[in-house]
């Protein structure tokens, strides 16, 4: 990721309002949510949260998908995890793994499995 890319991110990421949006599309992943659904978890009238996915949309960390008359809006996993990445990339003099940092988060909210 660019630098110029993650600035972007982290401005739209200012605004309390954009991070709650985002959350809550990161925790309906992969399917996301439509507008009506974002405005019933977040307190925000239907002006402001377009105003806020616009920014989030310009930033990269958004998708959108038109469902009829709909818009689905979803997370951006992938620019996400470039994001995590680019802030981490040189963690622990460019070696993540003696950070602990080399494990692949996973959305699978499964329970792992114990080996004896």
């Amino acid at each position: 990721m660019e630098t110029e890319h993650a600035l972007r991110a982290f401005m739209a990421l200012s605004s309390r309002a954009r991070l709650d949006v985002l959350r809550l599309l990161v925790r309906h992943a992969p399917d996301g949510l439509v507008v009506s659904e974002i405005l019933a978890h977040i307190a925000l009238s239907p002006s402001q949260l377009s105003f806020h996915l616009k920014a989030l949309m310009q930033a990269g960390l958004l998708t959108v998908q038109t469902e009829g008359r709909f818009l689905r809006y979803r997370a951006d996993l992938v620019r996400l995890r470039a994001l995590s990445d680019f802030l981490t990339a040189e963690c622990c003099a460019g070696q993540p793994e003696q950070c602990g940092l080399a494990a692949e988060p996973s959305c699978d909210t499964s329970e792992p499995s114990i080996q004896p």
